[in-house]
């Protein structure tokens, strides 16, 4: 089944059980894997310990879980095991962030064995070679249980619980008969004592190892928790941030060079995925950015690991060309638009004088609107695209509304870059992420002088404010009038004094208040306003604004067309402005046939006007 952190019901749930032609493609893939391989019955159980040799060899189960939380699953996704090795990396996850990286650097190694999962030996400096081997796992219990003692185990649980979305409980049965039957392991443990590797309660730290290698899952949960360091630790069902990307890093790294066993390298260069075996017939592996994938088959190797479920892993590999070293991106689709603000202005309607200096002094602004996760490739285009290529421009807009993500360093980078711009004039506003925006952060956090960075919500807004700052820099605002004549109206434009003075007379005058509502849409469009003095917005009901209006323009005018509201305005300030009927101006209209031609012509050039813009706009991304 396909599924949802909010699981479907009903019609939306029925089509996706309906015929194969309509799953998803991945979800077919992942259907004749299972098809094909489960007739594979090579391999065997595990049988140092007693209890799996219970296992049910025809079981084989898939998952995989993208990082945006849907999930697929086939054949036997939902049968619990027991995690058995596989715990290891999350185990030494939590260790690092339970003791530090410098002490566990210090008790554990980071370097591939070349021998056994449970092979007796230590390095030269007598420490465990590395956290996936039985060494390094129980030393990484050893840590854990120096900080929480009798917990330990219980914080185990609780972090791995984190990592798969839901409670993970205990098979006593396996817990009972690794207890019985691990004297290597307690060989093991006992010569990391004689190093000082452990504290001096040994059997209390074998038994957190124990119980944590019996910890029940499903390949389901595999596939969450894969998903979740795929997610650079949070998880993407829950949404919880389980584990720091730093840790993730290094999880991921020692995952790649030593989480398959001695098959480790042969892993590496088929597959190419971090990824966790266990003699229990559980893999996980986790593609950065992309994916984590759980299978689960009992029947293992000569190395132990699960031979189908190496299978799948490397069907899906070479299938989709997912190995993390075969990598194509073309950094220059970063940048989806670079424009200046010629005939792309702002919501925002200007008066004539204002809109003249915008239109000489357009090149002062420039805007870049970025696209998808941004890295040190992509941001290395960018700064190199602002320094190497600049127009000149003394402000700068860059638009983050479609950048999931920037990593540090993408955002040391661009945090120089924009430093070194400030010291040259340039005023950098960043648009599209709210203030609480990880993205924000980091930027702000690299910038030497973050207080002079303008951040805006909407890219709309950014453009607005550096209109305004052109505008003022080069004589604008120093006419506006508190009251505008209706002569100045666009609307009104050649009528003559005469016809004016009727239009005021069938008027009457209205003021609101800043927030109050002028105009509902919805509503009857029985009026429309000439604004005097003060600002408005117009906004759909969703709360997105379609223009800002000053003093001399109108609102309300397409009611000479239409029957209903279909956008709400908004006093932004004070407002002053007279109202006019369409009833009574109607009649006016019937004496008066050539001043109606006059407001229809220029109702039809403002409509021309609005469309010219929005086409511009449409042209300008479509060029990109």
């Amino acid at each position: 089944m396909d599924a949802q952190p909010n699981r479907l019901s009903g019609a939306a749930g029925a089509t996706r059980t309906t015929g194969y032609s309509t799953k998803p493609p991945l979800r077919r893939f992942l259907t004749d894997c299972h098809a094909e391989f489960r007739a594979d019955n090579t391999g065997e159980l595990a049988d140092y310990i007693p209890e799996l040799k219970r296992a049910n060899p025809d079981h084989f189960g898939i998952a995989l879980v993208t990082i945006d939380g849907h999930i697929y699953e086939v054949g036997d996704s939902d049968a619990p095991f027991t995690i058995q090795s596989v715990s290891k990396a999350f185990v030494f996850a939590l260790a690092l962030e339970t003791v530090g990286e410098e002490r566990v650097a210090a008790t554990i190694g980071v370097e591939p064995s070349g021998e056994a999962f449970n092979s007796i030996r230590l390095t030269n400096d007598n420490r465990p070679f590395n956290p996936m081997v039985n060494a390094g796992a129980i030393a990484c219990s050893g840590l854990i249980y120096e900080v929480d003692g009798k917990g330990a185990f219980e914080r185990v649980r609780s972090k791995l619980s984190a990592f798969a979305g839901r409670e993970l409980g205990v098979d006593d049965a396996v817990h009972a008969s690794e207890t019985a039957t691990g004297n290597r392991n307690r060989a093991i443990a006992w010569l990391l004592r004689n190093y000082a590797v452990l504290p001096d309660d040994v059997d209390a730290v074998l038994d957190v190892y124990f119980r944590q290698c019996a910890i029940l899952v499903t390949a389901r949960d595999l596939a969450v928790m894969a998903a979740t360091l795929a997610n650079r630790g949070i998880n993407p069902v829950t949404g919880v941030q389980v584990i720091t990307p730093h840790i993730v890093a290094r999880t991921l790294s020692v995952m790649t060079s030593s989480g398959m066993y001695d098959y480790a390298g042969e892993w590496t260069y088929r597959v190419g995925i971090p990824a966790k075996s266990g003699v229990g017939g559980g893999i996980v592996a986790a593609l950065p950015s992309q994916l984590g994938l759980g299978t689960f088959s009992p029947l293992l190797d000569n190395h132990f690991n699960s031979v189908r479920g190496l299978k799948v892993c490397e069907a899906l590999s070479a299938r989709f060309d997912l190995h993390m070293l075969n990598r194509n991106a073309d950094v220059r689709t970063s940048i989806m638009a670079d424009y200046d603000v010629y005939g792309i202005s702002s919501r925002r309607s200007r008066q004539p004088r204002e809109q003249q200096i915008l239109d000489e002094r357009h090149s002062d602004i420039r805007v870049l609107e970025l696209v998808g996760a941004m890295n040190f490739g992509t941001i290395d285009y960018l700064t190199r695209r602002l320094t190497s290529e600049p127009p000149n421009a003394p402000l700068l807009i860059i638009d983050f509304r479609r950048v999931p993500d920037i990593t540090a360093a993408g955002a040391e980078l661009l945090g120089e870059t924009l430093t070194a711009l400030g010291g040259a004039g340039v005023t950098a506003i960043l648009s599209g992420f709210e203030e609480t925006s990880a993205v924000w952060a980091a930027i702000a956090a690299r910038t030497a002088e973050p207080r002079r960075l303008r951040r805006f919500t909407l890219l709309d807004d950014a453009i607005e404010w550096a209109e305004d700052q052109v505008i003022y820099r080069f004589g604008g605002f120093t006419d506006v009038k508190e009251s505008a004549h209706l002569g100045e109206q666009a609307l009104l434009a050649e009528l003559d004094a005469e016809e004016i003075a009727a239009i005021v007379k069938l008027s009457t005058t209205r003021h609101y208040a800043a927030g109050q509502r002028i105009v509902a849409a919805g509503e009857p469009a029985n009026s429309l306003f000439f604004l005097q003095s003060g600002m408005v917005s117009v906004k759909l009901r969703s709360g997105v604004r379609l223009a800002s209006l000053g003093p001399g323009m109108a609102f309300g005018e397409m009611a000479i067309l239409e029957r209903s509201r279909s956008a709400d305005v908004v006093a932004d300030t004070l407002v002053a402005c007279l109202e006019l009927p369409l009833d009574t101006f109607a009649d006016y209209r019937r004496l008066h046939p050539e001043t109606s031609l006059k407001i229809m012509r220029n109702l039809a050039a403002i409509l021309a006007r609005r469309l010219v813009l929005a086409n511009a706009k449409v042209d300008l991304l479509s060029a990109y």
